[in-house]
């Protein structure tokens, strides 16, 4: 690796006696405990506490049980007053509720404990101050629980628990002991007597798109770098008005702006001089040295054939297997000349001088990898030393893999045990790892290679520039760069070793560290060849199994110096008076601070604890273990800022240490810009210019310079995380983690700190290991005091703390947490926690300010405001209704009858032979058929039955309660022809009539109806002891079977007097959980059957598909009536039946030929994720789409565009044009709005309609109420489909929903139809008609004042577009944005549901279906999983990343179901009102529920 260039010289002081450090401790702490009036500023220690603390410190340094890599015992103290201290802000969190089945506790006996150095149980048996407090407070916040929501036994029971304590903490005004959680729905200042110190907000300005770079003027405006400031406050004069400009039409008020992140004014600024550079002593010239490691290696191996260079120890009763230096040297050599002579041929060798070999070995076989290393440099070749590759799924293996590929690496070398353990294809050869090159796999067994011939020799040459050797670095971000070292570096670097830490020849060296990089190849393999040293190497896997194998070593080979980790040393610290006896010296190494550009060699016997507030960290005081660094040799040191330009640091700033010496390596392989910004930095000083001509090299470690000259390390550039402006190193919050006491619940050494960037800034998330005995109750205690401890310590929030099963974090090699891995498992949902708390109200500061509220705008100002801007009043209309083609002859005679029942008759009179229904059953088959005649002399019976059996009158109503069928439509006729009002009324599910029957009844009720007509079945299994079960039987009213139909007809048919009379009510549930009835007159029903016909161009000799349900709606007027009106044959596919066959809807338009179809969003989605795999089969059984023209989805909501793309795409193969699927649009107040027909030119005939349009708009306008278009693919795009053309007949208009005046083209508003087909209004059971009359008799508050509207109640725009209809004219589109009803005001925005589950459906590939709703002012999302439960809690941060990423909104509950939770109904559409009801009555067993408080 890079040669050493620092050594750590930490002289030992003295111990402190016990009065010292209850002084120092008092001092330290002073600014941490709270201030009491009237109290002495010093702690006062009495003798019971001084005993207490005395024992306590004596256990603390006694203990071998912590991880003592962070270990502070002044640290530790600061932590727990700072927990006492948060024990005074209390706040209601609930703990988050698990599915038992999650709960699973291992077995003790089957557990393997992780390979860390793990403290024991005892370790959390200290007593700490405050601990009572804190637990107090626990208990305190969870109270009110029940006993069954702890967590090892709680099921999903405890949401109903924690969902009314949420709600009480919301509907009660707080005390001061109980402070409100925060409000994410709106903006308040702070609370009085709460100071906050906010950073300074930039004036709002609109966003740059591109690489439009930002600068700030001097009044904090931020303007364009391309425009000066003088002219960019010209330009603001010149766009000012002089008059005062109009309310809400100037003003665009839906720019979203983050808060700008500024500056902390209370950090501490830099006081100190300009720091200098330090140089270092010049390196006395070592006696005897060799010209390079090669010359080393040939005089030892001469010299002292038999002296023991290595020794290799295992970790099971295997004998040391002992290297000589003789053995080295000769199968160096055999490996040299096998590389150069042997691969390939002579006249085409594979490798040659200069070339890239890959080093593949164990790392329990050093005494292979010195011999192949030792052959590389003997051959000329470069050795690359990597891992070896166990799995596929190795942690970094790809990006290994990338190294290798950019080195042009060709040849691997191996052992022969590990040639056979690496993973094998099917043919027996080596399986190619993703990512990797195609290898050349070598074994460097001496009985795989052959001897050199005696006259071949390698020409060992003094050491130059040419590269040794490359080692690799992995990065922060997880990417592994090669560091090039030079022989000459490679050289220097082993002499610096060799006179700092005193190696003499003949010596011993205990290596416990990787040989394949960083110290241990410095010391182990290079340095120790140098001065023909003994090594001992004491594997990985022996260190796991016996931790003191090492100390063992040392008395048994009477070592002279050993090398190891941190954590071994201290687990063990107990034990080195008594063992280390022998040692000259030793050097602990932690990997974690050893870099690949510079090394460092830690020499230790003491340390020195610093406690400094420094510039550019943390406000609070940082009890960071600073290591004292004496100057390596012949070596310039420096400390320069970390970003940007290079400039010296101050004396009492810390920066990034740099080092210029020959001991450095050189370059990144194959990076020149990364090189140049790494290896070649100039530091310049504060004026700019240039202070030393030396090239520096960039160590990635933190420090300052200290008094003296010496350089103190306080952490690495990796470890660095800016939040919020403000730097804090992760090493930090790992030890204020491990200073939270007890520590039963995680285990110590397995910890992982980062930071991910949500939201335009860092967000810190820490991830442990749980250990396998700990409960939920218990480890939710514990992170709800790491996060106190954090944010009163770092003054930081942490965004997440999660929890995972022991041993399921990716390893490095020795046996740490890989944490570019586990950074990129949490980021992609694959990390599988077993405990999530997510912290975003304390953590994100940067939300845009929240909207506030226009007054209400006069008509004048609306009026003035269009025609200033030049905007059209936002209307359009649809053809002229009684405008049909002059050659129907059908459409003129149907135009005389006023009522269905007519035309009924009429058509039995003249065609009673044609066919109007024909019904398919499940196996494609016709199962039934309804001529004019048999439909018309069927509904006689009917009626004949009401008269007879039922004693009905006119104008009674009549529930028809029949699965879609045939049966439907003649007992719907059957009414008209009794006068009586029919009410289609789905039928209850036999396997759920407990929940659906319920809904039949009520719906019975408030219609009024004084039968009920349905099928012999049906009154079986309204009459079963289930149903008895649901409802009262006894207050049903009287049942008509229609299966038995009397044999007579009646003799009078009922014709109704007035067009205007009621025909029938239609009823249906509301997406919102509203059960509405409208009234639908005979002239409205006509109308719009008239309507359809003339946009679809419906004839009789025509036939048209329909997969609907019957019950409401367009896809009710589509089943029974159009048919009917129009004469063209109907071929019914029930919905339901495609859940048995769901290839039935497109078998059926295929076998029919049918040209057009109608259907629901939800056959569309059963059909794209069923059979978007089976086109090819689909299409060797024949089916064809190609005769389709026109497939229209029906529904009352946006249109969905993926979803229709999708459909189009999977089924283009089977003929279906691209053109043909369409939507249309619908709504309460009129069932069919816009109707998309079939465009001209396709199949050479249709009408001219032009194509559905597209538009892109700003999603982040939309919550503003304004539409603003933008190109597709800009950021925040929003694509926005056209919901058919407008059917004739019909007048749209856009008005303000508050204002009720209309507004300009391609402003967002309310639609409002006026037509004749429009609903009467909404049917009451207490004659309340009038509580919702405005929306049907609304009316404009200007303009038009006359005309009478119907408010639809959905959120639209109108865009004239350059297309032209059939007459010529601009053709004026519809887009449907959303319902009013559903729209959520959060922050004083309406946000439509859909946007937000779009984006959390995209975010994991296991989230089917999702909803959203409002609850108490929070945000709740509920999310489908599809997979295995332990991927549950994966989505919580990911659901909470990707909705504060796109809607700038903190999701305040994230629920996670099993599929099929969420109801939907018929119409494909999401009940989210009778969700936010099961969730508040706790009925969704839920798998997981995470309160983001």
């Amino acid at each position: 690796m890079l040669p050493f260039l620092i050594i750590v010289l930490i002289s030992l002081a003295g111990d402190i006696t016990q009065k010292g450090y209850e002084k120092r401790r008092a001092k330290l702490i002073r600014s941490f405990l709270p201030h009491v009036p009237g109290a002495e500023s010093r702690v006062p220690v009495t003798p019971s506490s001084s005993s207490s603390s005395s024992s306590r410190y004596q256990r603390r340094r006694s203990t071998g049980s912590r991880d003592e890599r962070y270990r502070s015992d002044v640290h530790s103290e600061a932590v727990q007053a700072a927990l006492e201290r948060q024990c005074e802000r209390k706040m209601a969190v609930p703990m988050p509720s698990k599915r038992r089945s999650l709960v699973v506790q291992t077995s003790m006996e089957a557990y393997t404990p992780p390979d860390s150095s793990s403290g024991s149980e005892g370790e959390g048996s200290l007593g700490r101050t405050g601990g009572a407090g804190v637990e107090a407070w626990i208990s305190q916040a969870l109270r009110g629980s029940s006993s069954s929501t702890t967590s090892s036994s709680s099921s999903h029971s405890n949401g109903s628990a924690n969902a009314a304590r949420l709600a009480e903490n919301n509907a009660h005004p707080y005390s001061n002991s109980h402070p409100a959680p925060p409000d994410i729905t709106s903006y308040t200042a702070d609370p009085p007597g709460v100071t906050v110190e906010r950073p300074q907000v930039a004036l709002p300005t609109k966003p740059k798109y591109g690489n439009a770079e930002l600068m700030e003027t001097g009044d904090g405006v931020p303007v364009s770098s391309r425009v000066s400031a003088k002219i960019h406050q010209l330009v603001n004069t010149l766009k000012r008005p002089k008059r005062r400009p109009l309310r809400e039409f100037f003003v665009d008020d839906f720019e979203e702006l983050l808060e700008v992140q500024q500056p902390d004014p209370s950090l501490p600024r830099p006081e100190g001089a300009d720091s200098l550079i330090t140089q270092g002593e010049e390196l006395c010239g070592l006696k005897n040295c060799p010209a390079s490691m090669e010359a080393a290696l040939q005089r030892w191996g001469a010299i002292a054939p038999k002296a023991p260079c290595l020794t290799v120890t295992h970790a099971n009763t295997k004998q040391p297997y002992t290297l000589t230096y003789g053995k080295l040297w000769s199968r160096s050599m055999k490996v040299a000349y096998y590389i150069l002579h042997k691969l390939g041929t002579k006249q085409e060798p594979i490798v040659r001088p200069g070339d890239r070999v890959a080093l593949v070995y164990p790392n329990n076989d050093p005494a292979a990898f010195m011999v192949a290393f030792y052959g590389c440099l003997l051959a000329e070749v470069v050795p690359v030393p990597i891992e070896v590759p166990l799995t596929k799924k190795d942690a970094g293996s790809q990006q290994i893999g990338f190294l290798l590929g950019s080195c042009g690496v060709a040849v691997a070398l191996t052992s022969d045990a590990c040639h056979k353990g690496l993973p094998k294809s099917l043919s027996g050869d080596i399986m190619q790892f993703k990512g990797w090159p195609k290898l050349l796999w070598v074994v460097t067994e001496s009985k795989h290679l052959s001897k050199p011939p005696r006259e071949w020799y390698p020409l060992i040459k003094d050491a130059n520039n040419d590269t040794a050797y490359i080692e690799y670095k992995t990065c922060k971000d997880g990417s592994v760069l090669g560091v090039t070292v030079t022989r000459m570096a490679m050289l220097t670097h082993c002499q610096t070793l060799t006179h700092t830490c005193g190696y003499k020849e003949a010596e011993t060296l205990v290596n416990v560290l990787d040989f394949k990089k960083d110290v241990g190849l410095w010391h182990g393999i290079l340095t120790s060849v140098l001065n023909m040293l003994h090594v001992v190497s004491v594997p990985y896997a022996l260190m796991k199994v016996n931790p003191l194998s090492w100390i063992q070593k040392v008395c048994q080979y009477k070592g002279n110096h050993a090398n190891h980790l941190p954590p071994i040393t201290h687990t063990h610290t107990h034990t080195k008076k008594q063992t280390l006896h022998p040692l000259n010296s030793y050097h602990i190494v932690e990997c974690n601070k050893c870099f690949r550009r510079i090394s460092f060699s830690f020499s230790f016997s003491g340390f020195h604890r610093h406690i400094r507030s420094l510039y550019s960290f943390c406000q609070s005081v940082s009890q960071s273990l600073c290591l004292s660094l004496s100057l390596c040799l012949s070596a310039l040191v420096c400390v320069v800022k970390p970003e940007a330009v290079p400039q010296l640091c101050k004396t009492d700033e810390i920066g990034e240490i740099c080092v210029s010496s020959i001991a450095t390596g050189t370059s990144y392989y194959g990076l020149t810009g990364m090189t140049k910004n790494t290896f070649e930095v100039c530091p310049v000083s504060s004026s700019g210019g240039l202070v030393s001509e030396c090239v520096f090299v960039r160590s990635g470690l933190l420090g300052f310079v200290g008094p003296g000259g010496a350089i103190f390390v306080t952490g690495k550039m990796d470890g660095l995380m800016q939040v919020a402006g403000r730097r804090h190193n992760a090493d930090d919050i790992v030890a204020t983690a491990l200073a939270v006491e007890p520590m039963k619940f995680v285990y110590r050494g397995r910890i992982a700190v980062f930071s991910i960037t949500v939201l335009h800034d860092e967000r810190i998330v820490v991830v442990a290991e749980q250990r396998p005995d700990s409960t939920e109750e218990e480890s939710f205690q514990w992170m709800s005091r790491v996060l106190q401890a954090i944010d009163g310590i770092h003054q930081v929030g942490v965004y997440c703390l999660a929890l995972v099963p022991s041993n399921t974090l990716p390893k490095t090699p020795l046996g740490g947490i890989h944490l570019s891995e586990t950074k990129q498992l949490f980021q992609e949902g694959a990390m599988h926690p077993c405990n999530v708390l997510m912290c975003p109200h304390s953590c994100v500061t940067n939300l845009p300010k929240p909207r506030q509220k226009q007054p209400e705008v006069g008509p004048a100002s609306v009026m003035v405001g269009n025609l200033v801007a030049g905007k059209r009043m936002a209307q359009a209309c649809g053809r002229d209704l009684s405008q049909g083609e002059d050659n129907d002859q059908v459409f003129q005679t149907t135009l005389r009858f006023l009522f269905l029942s007519e035309v009924l008759q009429w058509r039995a009179q003249t065609t009673p032979d044609h066919i109007l229904y024909t019904l398919i059953n499940s196996r494609g088959a016709v199962g039934s058929s309804l001529t004019c005649l048999q439909l018309h002399k069927r509904a006689e019976k009917i009626a004949a039955m009401l008269f007879e059996r039922g004693q009905l009158r006119d104008g009674d109503h009549v529930a028809l309660v029949y699965p879609p069928g045939l049966d439907l439509i003649a007992a719907f006729y059957g009414c008209l022809y009794a006068g009586c009002i029919p009410i289609t009324v789905r039928p209850p599910h036999p396997q759920n009539i407990s929940t659906t029957l319920p809904t039949v009844k009520m719906i019975v009720e408030v219609s009024r109806s004084a039968c009920v007509m349905t099928t012999q079945a049906i009154c079986k299994l309204l009459r079963s002891k289930e149903a008895s079960a649901a409802v009262d039987l006894r207050s049903w009213p009287p049942v008509l079977d229609t299966d038995d139909l009397p044999k007579r007809r009646s003799p009078l048919l009922y014709k109704p007097s007035d067009p205007e009379s009621l025909a029938y009510l239609d009823f249906s549930v509301s997406t919102t959980g509203m059960l509405a009835g409208v009234k639908m007159s005979h002239s409205a029903t006509s109308a719009l059957c008239r309507s359809i016909k003339l946009q679809c161009e419906l004839y009789p000799s025509r036939e048209v598909a329909v997969c609907l349900d019957p019950y409401c709606g367009l896809g009710f007027v589509v089943w029974c009536l159009c048919s009917v009106y129009a004469g063209h044959q109907s071929v019914l596919i029930p919905p339901a039946e495609l859940e048995v066959n769901p290839a039935l809807w497109l078998l059926s338009v295929s076998q029919f030929k049918v040209r057009d179809t109608f259907c629901s969003y939800s056959v569309m989605e059963l059909c794209t994720k069923t059979l978007g795999t089976l086109t090819d089969s689909l299409k060797a059984r024949g089916l064809d789409l190609s005769r389709v023209r026109t497939c229209v989805v029906v529904a009352e909501e946006r249109p969905r565009i993926s979803l229709t793309q999708s459909f189009s795409k999977l089924f283009k193969d089977v003929g279906l044009h691209p053109r043909a699927v369409s939507t249309a649009f619908g709504c309460r107040v009129n069932l069919a709005v816009c109707l998309q027909p079939h465009r001209k030119g396709y199949h050479g005939q249709g009408t001219s309609g032009p194509d559905p349009t597209t538009v892109f708009v700003d999603m982040r306008a939309l919550r503003h109420d304004r539409v603003r278009l933008v190109e597709r693919g800009s950021p925040h795009s929003l694509p926005m489909m056209e919901s058919g053309k407008i059917l004739p007949g019909v007048r749209i208009i856009i008005a303000n929903p508050e204002t009720k005046g209309p507004i300009g083209d391609s402003h967002l508003g309310e639609i409002w139809v006026h037509s004749s087909q429009n609903a009467s209004g909404y049917f009451s059971v207490f004659g309340e008609e009038n509580v919702r009359s405005d929306h049907f008799s609304a009316r404009l508050s200007f303009g038009d004042t006359q005309t009478v509207w119907a408010r639809t109640g959905y959120l639209g725009f109108l865009r004239r577009t350059e297309l032209t209809d059939a007459s010529g004219e601009r053709h004026d589109a519809l887009y449907v944005v959303g319902a009013l009803d559903e729209a959520m005001e959060l922050r004083g925005m309406r946000y439509h549901p859909i946007d937000i589950e779009t984006s959390i459906i995209r975010t994991h590939k296991s989230i089917t279906e999702c909803a959203v709703f409002t609850w108490t002012k929070l945000l709740v999302v509920v999310v489908e999983l599809d997979g295995s439960e332990q991927e549950a809690l994966d989505l919580v941060p990911m659901v909470t990343n990707v909705v504060l990423e796109e809607h700038y909104l903190i999701v305040g509950v994230v629920v996670i179901v099993d599929t099929g939770v969420i109801p939907i109904n018929s119409r494909g559409e999401k009940q989210r009102m009778h969700l936010r009801d099961g969730f508040l009555a706790d009925q969704l067993d839920p798998i997981y529920v995470a309160y983001n408080m």
